[in-house]
């Protein structure tokens, strides 16, 4: 089975999607400079920067009063709207392209330029852009692709509520695909649409009808993945690894757990009832096991912490990803052999790479296509590219 996750942004755009926006087709170059680096402000001493790069760890600059200081807007293209700024502006998180001095010598090097984005700024782009897929954006897994149409058919929701949406592509519309082993949108590359194939995972943005069936995309980010759903075999410390036996081969597969997996479980009263709602039930009452319409939702609220009681907006995609998003947070140590979970992970035969993990989902194991369509929905949903975007 292979799925995905929003998105990114919605998609996933996470905290590093607005990484290199601004510095213009030359941002690579500098990167690859060794007089120039990029990355994020992670401690501010005195005129010391402690910045962690996006390649090479953490680097110590110096920033003399002969330094150039320049502050330009996510997704400003070039520097003639650059504001000038002090050393005192800078802050912990800002995102900063640093030019070195090449003459400076000793330990710390010194920095000639820093053109720099502010956190607060990237954080107020990002929920923009994460509120605008969630209005106008649809995701689920791709049913089918006709390149000379430019149409893609999806299957957007889960059990009863799924429906089929179809995405139109025009000559305009961005087109991404996300890396292997991601869905940070912000690593996904352009790619034309025979690159989509049935069963890749995928969003859209753009313009919808008034029913909601069709969509004429201006974005469309999309990927392929593996969909595992089992019983932890056994859980390997040293290398932060475990072992599930696939409910689909019936084989063992080694899932190897970084710390940029999402991982969440499900509370016992939630998983039960979105198991119900998997297999078809028809109201929250009948899958909490409560008698009367009023103390389903109650059971409904209750698993989700309160969020979407009501029955109608708990059914749709967007709520149940916010839901899902809202589960307790676990990491590796809290994984156990005999856990059932279901993960979203790179694509691999006997070794893959978690991306997205759900724990106590027994319940859920009993309607595994459905499970399916759940688990693809949420990693591509709010939780990255739609919180989306990671």
């Amino acid at each position: 089975m292979r799925i995905v996750r929003n998105c990114a942004a919605s998609i996933g755009i996470g905290s590093q999607a607005l990484a290199l926006l601004v510095w213009l087709a030359s941002a690579a170059v500098f990167a690859q400079a060794p007089t120039r680096f990029v990355g994020t402000i992670t401690a501010v001493n005195g005129n010391t920067l402690s910045v962690k790069t996006d390649g090479d760890g953490v680097r110590e600059v110096q920033v003399p009063d002969s330094a150039v200081l320049k502050r330009v807007e996510p997704g400003q293209k070039d520097l003639s709207a650059a504001v000038d700024i002090k050393l005192t502006d800078l802050e912990t998180g800002d995102r900063v392209l640093v030019k070195l001095t090449p003459a400076a010598e000793g330990a710390v090097a010194e920095a000639a330029q820093i053109i720099t984005i502010k956190a607060a700024d990237v954080a107020e782009k990002e929920q923009k852009e994460r509120e605008d897929w969630q209005l106008h954006g649809v995701g689920g897994l791709v049913k089918s692709v006709d390149p000379a149409a430019g149409t893609i058919v999806l299957v957007s929701g889960t059990g009863s509520t799924s429906r089929t949406v179809t995405v139109h592509v025009s000559k305009t519309t961005v087109l991404r695909r996300y890396a292997p082993d991601s869905v940070r949108f912000d690593l996904a590359q352009v790619a034309p649409i025979d690159a989509i194939h049935a069963g890749d995972q995928l969003r859209a943005k753009g313009e919808k009808s008034a029913d909601g069936t069709e969509l004429n995309a201006d974005e469309v980010v999309s990927g392929s993945f593996r969909n595992i759903s089992g019983v932890i075999l056994s859980v390997d410390d040293a290398n932060q690894a475990i072992a599930i036996k696939d409910l689909l081969t019936k084989k063992p597969v080694k899932v190897h757990i970084t710390p940029d997996a999402q991982m969440h479980s499900l509370p016992p009263m939630m998983a039960q009832v979105l198991a119900a709602r998997l297999k078809g039930g028809t109201t929250v009452a009948r899958a909490g096991g409560q008698s009367g319409q009023n103390g389903g939702r109650g059971a409904w609220a209750g698993a989700s912490g309160g969020a979407r009681g009501e029955e109608g907006r708990s059914s749709q995609g967007g709520s149940m990803q916010q839901i899902l998003n809202r589960t307790p947070v676990i990491h590796f140590g809290d994984l156990k052999k005999g856990d059932a979970v279901m993960l979203v992970s790179t694509q691999g035969a006997g070794e893959v790479t978690a991306i997205t993990l759900l724990s106590g989902v027994e319940p859920l194991l009993e309607a595994p296509e459905a499970s399916q369509n759940l688990l693809a929905n949420w990693s591509m949903g709010s939780g990255g590219a739609e919180d989306v975007a990671q």
